[in-house]
């Protein structure tokens, strides 16, 4: 597109009440998925602190913590380090309910269970130990819960803010694959037509006669599961859409006058493609891109439910919807709904941003 198309195009998108409000949340959502680790409470890799004591409570749940250091030294990571994977946990974490000193000993009343405790006496010296201080082998502080604790005891909102990472990232993947696939095979079509564009759309057709969790399903199982499986098997289920539109848009343009004066001038079938033509047919890739990109949030999401996406102990809205799910009939609901919510606003900001997109660029469907 040119510079004038691309004003124009966003003085159109900038009237889209709509489009704005899911480009401001897909920008935050980037900028929570870039600053996860600082801004969670939990910033411990993938936000695993575990507490099963404290597994399943509900928002807002507060409890009294005794801080001890880990047996062996944990060096501090740098700023970088736990930018983009964390810092590893200096202390193990005891939930009690009361404290008291006496003499060298401190008495703690350590939390098993709704209305069970636990006495157990830990010698110390008094020149060792202050509430709440920075410094000294133990510290007694008190967290809160906001959106209560999962079955292992884990902060939910930690994991919610860690898990935008790979909502973002298998979206990301996705359309980067399917676009470099889907733009490929669709310009390929079009623009040679005959046998070229009868084989492509004959294997078109095949892989869009599959159901697309089916396939995903077929890959995953010969790639593997994990984190960056599920991203690629993901993305080579959804090129189909963007092919069949690249297609459409080519065999359109090619009889154009400035396609016809480019070959009159000798230039190759290379340039004229991908100088000529894929820049003026890529409106409508940028609104399926959009599309695609909450649909693979979507598939990720029931991929890690099902058991066959990203694995624990990463963080997953998926996988923290199966870990969860039973809460929902029970008396704690929030803890399967919330990555729910998440997965709802984020899909939803992509769709308004596809729908301005649409709008704006004066797609026809």
């Amino acid at each position: 597109m040119t510079t004038a198309t691309t004003r124009t195009t966003w003085r159109r998108l900038k009237k889209n009440k709509g489009a704005l409000i899911g480009i401001a949340i897909i920008a935050l959502a980037i900028l929570v998925a870039v600053f996860a680790y600082l801004i969670a409470p939990d910033g411990s890799p993938n936000a695993n602190r575990m507490v099963v004591e404290i597994g399943g409570q509900r928002p807002g749940y507060s409890q009294l913590f005794l801080q001890l250091p880990r047996a062996r030294k944990v060096r501090s990571a740098g700023f970088f380090n736990r930018l983009f994977a964390g810092d590893e946990d200096k202390y193990q974490y005891i939930p009690i309910t009361n404290y008291q000193q006496q003499g060298d000993s401190l008495i703690i009343q350590k939390y098993i269970d709704e209305g069970l405790t636990e006495r157990v006496a830990l010698p110390i010296s008094q020149t060792r130990w202050q509430e709440g201080a920075a410094k000294g082998d133990f510290k007694v502080v008190t967290k809160k819960f906001h959106l209560g604790t999962d079955k292992y005891g884990r902060d939910i909102l930690s994991r919610l803010l860690v898990g935008v990472r790979v909502s973002l990232g298998v979206g990301l993947v996705t359309v980067l694959i399917s676009l470099s696939i889907g733009v490929m095979l669709g310009a390929m079509a079009g623009y040679f037509r005959g046998r070229t564009d009868d084989i492509i759309m004959w294997f078109i057709n095949v892989i869009w006669s599959i159901p697309t969790l089916l396939l995903v399903f077929a890959i995953t199982l010969v790639l593997g599961k994990g984190f960056w499986q599920v991203f690629i098997a993901i993305g080579l289920t959804m090129w189909v859409s963007v092919a069949r539109i690249i297609r459409g848009q080519v065999l359109s343009v090619r009889e154009l006058e400035y396609v016809e004066a480019a070959k009159a001038l000798g230039y190759s079938h290379t340039r004229i493609v991908l100088r000529h033509v894929l820049p003026n047919v890529m409106g409508p890739v940028m609104v399926v891109a959009a599309s695609n990109f909450a649909s693979a949030i979507v598939i990720e999401a029931g991929l890690s439910f099902l058991g066959v996406g990203v694995q624990p102990p990463q963080p997953s809205w998926g996988l923290m919807i199966k870990e969860n799910y039973n809460f929902i009939i029970t008396h704690n609901p929030m803890l399967a709904l919330a990555p729910g919510f998440a997965i709802m606003l984020l899909v939803l900001a992509f769709n308004m941003l596809g729908n301005g997109l649409r709008d704006a660029l004066q797609v026809k469907e």
